[in-house]
């Protein structure tokens, strides 16, 4: 029973498959069920909640890392992880209290003012769990797009995410957060495994491998004879990118067998990986010349975007490098859902996330990384030209917050009290 998995956590049992490789993961078991919990559970849970709240004061989770939000440095701490799993399994357990419920109506109707929508929100035990978003088929399906607007979806987006740019901004990002994570474990003590130290060397000789083969960006509307020849060098073989795949596997042996503290960047790298292994064969060389070049590089993006299927996670990895400049997956607290009105041409999508605590910055930092994964669902809402108008809500709760509106980019943001 759902309750009684929440009450094992007041009870110190110890969790599994909660917690893969040392990184933040957050479990999608259904922490609320549809029988009754006693009041006094309730007061019970609360001493805990408020407890945690305290020791993760300026702890915040974000593309599922722990980071401090003072000055946004990683927080690498295996207990500090799991306190966060801890807490945010709590805090979600009493959004479905009914106290809580009548809370956030009541919260809802005195600030909105007729400024939002007011729906029937996180009512349902599936609305209020965890979500993690990796792939366009999970967008798809929480906003219940047809097959064939899926086509069409992958049809307008692949051309737009898979332009050369694009393709080595997110290789390149992905490479240097790892290498930016590697760095942190180093600093914080934790004795370099012989696998890391391997993983650095191929890290630098990947971002190295990319550095050399960069062409110099030109107008590629100015006349030929405007562009900078290539310098003369010795004749070599021209390198393909099925040299990066390669470094890729080796990377991944290195990674997967002797680190823990990497499974994010393990999962990215797997990503990017599909895509490398579908243009192993083309050039890659900023020595070829100008027009080659710009063939070559015209070739990644044909078969990227001929091979890259809806629910590719190099393709999802690509579509928020484009958006956000980021590479990390969405990681939604609690997941929320779809409100259509009666005329059936107006829809709200709200979703809510959980804050240790109501410092300003902690609150910025909550809406702006809500406000992203909202962008997102209305990024493709749009893109298939779904019929009506999507209004983006946003709800974020800590433990005796002063509750009040935020009105972020256009779109409202509840600030909600956890209370009993």
């Amino acid at each position: 029973m759902a309750y009684k998995h929440v009450r094992n956590l007041l009870h110190g049992q110890k969790y599994r498959n909660t917690i893969g490789n040392g990184g933040m993961k957050m479990s999608t078991s259904r922490y609320i069920g549809s029988e009754h919990v006693p009041a006094e559970w309730y007061e019970k849970a609360f001493s805990h909640v408020v407890k945690l709240s305290q020791l993760l004061k300026n702890v915040d989770s974000i593309d599922g890392r722990l980071v401090d939000i003072d000055d946004y440095s990683n927080v690498v701490n295996e207990r500090t992880e799991q306190r966060m799993h801890n807490f945010k399994s709590l805090a979600r357990s009493f959004l479905g209290s009914p106290l809580m419920q009548k809370a956030v109506k009541k919260n809802m109707a005195t600030l909105a003012s007729g400024k939002c929508t007011l729906p029937d929100c996180f009512g349902k035990p599936n609305e209020r769990e965890p979500m993690t978003v990796n792939s366009l088929t999970v967008v798809c399906n929480f906003l219940n797009i047809s097959a064939q607007q899926r086509k069409e979806v992958r049809f307008t987006v692949c051309p737009q995410v898979t332009q050369h740019r694009i393709w080595m901004g997110a290789l390149e990002e992905t490479l240097n957060r790892l290498k930016s994570e590697m760095k942190t474990l180093d600093n914080h003590c934790y004795s370099p495994s012989k696998g890391r130290m391997m993983g650095q060397q191929i890290v630098q000789s990947c971002l190295n491998f990319l550095a050399d083969s960069a062409v110099i960006s030109c107008d590629p509307d100015s006349s030929s004879w405007m562009r900078p020849k290539p310098a003369r060098v010795p004749e070599s073989p021209s390198r393909k990118w099925e040299e990066v795949l390669e470094m890729f596997n080796h990377l991944l042996k290195c990674l997967r067998a002797n680190e823990k503290g990497l499974h994010l960047y393990v999962s990215k790298l797997e990503a990017m990986k599909e895509g490398l292994s579908q243009i192993k064969d083309v050039l890659v060389d900023g020595k070829i010349g100008y027009k080659e070049a710009r063939h070559q590089q015209s070739l990644v993006q044909k078969k990227l975007r001929k091979t890259l299927g809806h629910s590719s996670r190099c393709l999802f990895t690509l579509l928020v490098y484009y958006l956000y400049g980021s590479i990390g997956d969405i990681e939604v607290d609690v997941c929320g859902g779809l409100y259509g009105s009666d005329s059936g041409d107006r829809f709200c999508l709200y979703m809510g996330r959980i804050l240790t605590s109501d410092d300003e910055k902690m609150v910025q930092s909550g809406v702006k990384q809500l406000d992203r994964a909202l962008g997102l669902f209305k990024f493709i809402w749009e893109t298939t030209k779904m019929k009506g108008v999507l209004e983006l809500q946003g709800h974020l709760w800590c433990v005796e917050a002063e509750e009040r509106l935020i009105m972020y980019r256009g779109n409202v943001f509840f600030i909600h009290k956890i209370s009993i």
